[in-house]
């Protein structure tokens, strides 16, 4: 007789499309595009939105207009709009436009921080600090990010104990969600499992999320693995878009609509309008010109078929 495992009765998506997947598009895209699409993600449904990140222009052209967007969007109270913030100067701006949530990151690699944010992870970590200084003094929560989780491009395999000491720091810095991070796409079922297992024995199992990328198709196996263990918190990105500017080899993100689909099936509720998010996925990739679509929205698979 099969046996069903035992999966979360609902799941929260973090939406990444706007910030970790346009941030590598070759092309620029215009900031009324970027506000659509947001409009559009929230109109779905989705409880998170990580709208942007406030970096310094010449680092990642593509975000250039982060203050803009994040004026721009129309914000529905039920969804919390975030950006990533790499400094106490990135901080400061995203304060001047009210934004809601911040998230910080780190690598679990020395060789990627360095190409990354030019410096090392104690250092990196040293200059959450400030930021968190100022996101507990105007009452914003803080997630933080483990890049490189599961492999590094410049370093190869990662040591498990590395990446779960530093979730025990972030945790420990009162970073209320933790999300282990696979960069490259490189990662299997049995590490991701074994990943999600260890930082549960420091992090409290609720404040872990986990973001894979869809490199060599292993994302919805991975992501499946860690919800047999109750995995509640998917980082995702609309049409799989992504990548990283900093690590060569990368593609994107799994896509938002694999995993709704998914979770569906699993009779897992996320709470989010699949058609919707379909059609808001064909919307950027129209206007991006190439079809980097889910295979849900590829195969025209109706949102009823199970």
């Amino acid at each position: 007789m099969f046996n069903k495992p035992s999966f979360p009765n609902h799941v929260k998506i973090v939406e990444v499309g706007p910030r970790d997947g346009l941030q590598n598009e070759a092309i620029t895209i215009d900031t009324e595009t970027k506000v659509e699409l947001i409009n559009r993600l929230s109109a779905t449904g989705l409880p998170q939105i990580e709208v942007t990140s406030f970096v310094r222009q010449e680092t990642i052209p593509q975000l250039a207009d982060a203050e803009q967007v994040y004026k721009s969007i129309t914000k529905k109270p039920e969804t919390t709009y975030s950006a990533l913030v790499p400094n106490e100067h990135g901080m400061l701006r995203a304060l001047s436009v009210g934004t809601q949530e911040i998230a910080v990151f780190t690598a679990a690699s020395e060789t990627f921080n360095q190409k990354n944010i030019h410096c090392s992870i104690k250092e990196s970590i040293q200059r959450f600090h400030k930021v968190l200084e100022l996101a507990k003094d105007n009452n914003i929560k803080v997630r933080a990010y483990i890049s490189c989780a599961l492999g590094c491009p410049y370093e190869g395999k990662v040591n498990v104990e590395k990446v779960v000491n530093i979730a025990k720091t972030l945790h420990e810095l009162d970073c209320y969600e933790i999300s282990l991070g696979d960069t490259i796409g490189v990662g299997t079922a049995v590490q991701a499992q074994r990943l999600f297992a260890e930082t549960m024995e420091v992090v409290p199992i609720e404040k872990i999320a986990i973001h894979f990328h869809d490199t060599r198709g292993q994302a919805l196996t991975n992501i499946y693995a860690c919800l047999e263990l109750g995995a509640s918190i998917i980082d995702a990105s609309v049409a799989g878009l992504g990548g990283c500017n900093f690590a060569p080899g990368a593609s994107g993100n799994v896509a938002t609509e694999d995993v709704v689909y998914m979770l569906r099936g699993l009779n897992i509720d996320t709470g989010i309008d699949i058609t919707s998010l379909i059609n808001t996925g064909n919307f950027i990739s129209d206007k991006l010109q190439h079809r980097n679509t889910s295979r849900v929205a590829q195969a025209g698979i109706s949102p009823v078929q199970q």
